[in-house]
């Protein structure tokens, strides 16, 4: 599919706000004329801790959490290397007015499903957005596909880039484009983008890098979801759901390896 070719086919996004999933609509949207971006509400910390601590225990959660504040904090230090990623890409961060925008409480809200009903979307991709229970998506007409950043399945759930180079497995630094299930990003892969940090990324900009250098495949497998063409890839790989580092992994390995 190239850059020219054009779909009449409504698609919809359903997004968090925020730079990372902007890129992607904006490159569906050149894809994709008729667009329409669905906008849930970020969960709130305390709710959000309140449940991680409720699967990995109170230290765990809030040692993320810490590692998550710092992490917002730094951002503001990366700014030169998010622009030379941007440019690099030819992708754009801006938030476009002119597409339509629909706002909802939460993925799982009844204000989604009455959206999806009204939009009536031939498919439907996440993007940085809370997971799907399965009665919400078995009440979803279209195919449901996902970003991730991470290659699946061996970097399921958050940081999949971090974890990658953690991991000493830059080959598998990037992001995946998978059908969606009601697990941790396990739905079966569609595509898959690998890409090589730079010594000056950290986790403030991995998912940007993944994000920018993956445009390519999230506009294809919507296409091959419109067009009846998806073909699903049967990965054989071990599956591992990983979360944000507590704040002492993610110092420890920043000063005794560089990996930040």
């Amino acid at each position: 599919m190239t850059e020219r070719e054009t779909r009449t086919e409504t698609v919809a996004m359903l997004i968090q706000p925020g730079p990372n999933p902007e890129i992607v609509v904006n490159a569906v949207k050149a894809a994709f004329p008729n667009l329409v971006v669905i906008e849930e509400q970020p969960e709130s910390k305390k709710l959000f801790i309140r449940r991680r601590a409720k699967k990995l225990g109170w230290v765990q959660a809030l040692g993320q959490l810490a590692t998550m504040m710092v992490s917002k904090f730094g951002k503001r230090f990366t700014t030169a290397r998010a622009q030379e990623i941007v440019e690099a890409f030819g992708v754009s961060t801006a938030t476009d007015s002119r597409i339509r925008r629909i706002m909802v409480p939460s993925a799982n809200s009844p204000e989604l499903l009455k959206a999806v009903g009204d939009i009536k979307p031939a498919a439907l991709l996440l993007v940085s957005c809370r997971m799907m229970k399965a009665q919400t998506l078995s009440a979803i007409a279209c195919h449901v596909l996902n970003f991730h950043a991470g290659i699946n399945p061996q970097y399921r759930g958050l940081q999949g880039g971090y974890w990658s180079r953690i991991q000493s497995d830059e080959a598998n630094f990037g992001a995946t484009v998978h059908l969606v299930d009601p697990g941790v990003d396990t739905g079966d892969v569609l595509y898959q983008q690998r890409t090589k940090p730079s010594k000056r990324d950290t986790m403030h900009t991995y998912p940007l890098l993944q994000t920018a250098a993956s445009t390519g495949i999230v506009v294809q497998a919507l296409h091959d979801a419109v067009t009846g063409e998806l073909k699903p890839l049967k990965i054989a790989a071990p599956s591992r759901q990983w979360y944000h580092p507590p704040i002492w992994t993610w110092l420890w390995n920043g000063v005794t390896r560089g990996i930040w």
